[in-house]
């Protein structure tokens, strides 16, 4: 039951936050501030009632529409606060899988806190991934500190849980040192990870760049990948850049098949695609699923 009534608590967040993020993504890319003004059309500039801001059910009860002057309100917004509500519920009922009330105070403290890093982390590619579809967009002060901090997670995860741990047996002073060798050890190997995700993308821009003399990857979505490895550790990361390669390659065979989809102007190849956007929803499928499909593969490659 607790963990029923926490999915779902987390699903409502999720919305909450969902709603929050839409302004955001509108109001980024103008360099507004994301607190004043009030929500407010778009178009009329009107001030929204509070009614008319519950997520999802506003918008269909204005059936899409501002209330004032009728124009078309996107269909983003309902779609962005679905994604992160459906996405922080099951999140949070996988995380729970295994959750067990009786752990002591700090196992319990180590787990929610965890729990509530990876929600971000989610709520972050998500943004990641509709500011790179729709602006080619992946900003720094996004991708930098989300890299650091899930540097920090991965250096301090299994710190806090040697110290949690009450069966080491070790003198006060002997415990410290090696919770302190193990923090260190544990984020100099996320870092390494970092550096080969984002070495990797750095490799393609330049091999890139020899053939068709002109950039075709963005430093951002270096950038991103670091962001990844440092989540997901480099075996995570790479499912998520297969994934992303495969979504590429689908959307450039749409857009081969669909030749007026580009600019009369310009050839379809010469079109540039959101990589981000396909590295964010390749991370968050790894993130929920990385380590089974990278099971599956390797026993139906034979390897395991």
């Amino acid at each position: 039951m607790i963990r029923i009534l926490g999915t779902i608590f987390a699903g409502l967040l999720g919305l909450a936050f969902g709603s929050f993020l839409n302004v955001c993504l509108s109001r980024w890319p103008e360099g507004e501030s994301v607190v004043q003004p009030r929500s407010h059309c778009r178009q009329c500039g009107r001030t929204l009632a509070w009614w008319e801001n519950v997520p999802l059910v506003s918008w269909l009860a204005l059936r899409g529409r501002c209330r004032t002057c009728k124009s078309w309100i996107s269909w983003q917004y309902p779609l962005i606060e679905a994604v992160v509500g459906a996405l922080w519920a099951l999140a949070f009922f996988r995380a729970t899988a295994e959750f067990d009330p009786l752990l002591s105070n700090a196992s319990l403290g180590i787990f929610f806190a965890e729990t509530a890093l990876e929600l971000l982390f989610l709520w972050l590619l998500i943004a990641l991934a509709a500011l790179d579809a729709e602006h080619l967009w992946l900003p720094d002060w996004l991708t930098l500190p989300g890299a650091v901090l899930g540097l920090l997670l991965a250096a301090a995860r299994p710190w806090a849980l040697f110290l949690a741990d009450a069966t080491t047996g070790l003198p006060q002073s002997e415990g410290w040192t090696e919770a302190k060798f193990v923090f260190w050890i544990a984020g100099l190997h996320r870092l390494l990870a970092m550096l080969a995700a984002a070495g990797l993308i750095l490799t393609i821009r330049w091999v890139y760049w020899l053939v068709r003399r002109r950039e075709g990857v963005g430093l951002g979505d270096a950038k991103l990948m670091a962001l990844l490895a440092a989540w997901l550790g480099l075996r995570g990361t790479l499912v998520a850049f297969v994934l992303a390669a495969v979504l590429g390659l689908l959307a450039a065979l749409v857009l081969l098949l669909r030749p007026r989809a580009a600019d009369a102007t310009t050839r379809w190849g010469q079109m540039k695609l959101p990589l981000g956007t396909f590295l964010c929803v390749g991370g968050i499928v790894s993130a929920l699923w990385g380590e089974p499909i990278l099971t599956a593969y390797l026993h139906w490659a034979g390897i395991m």
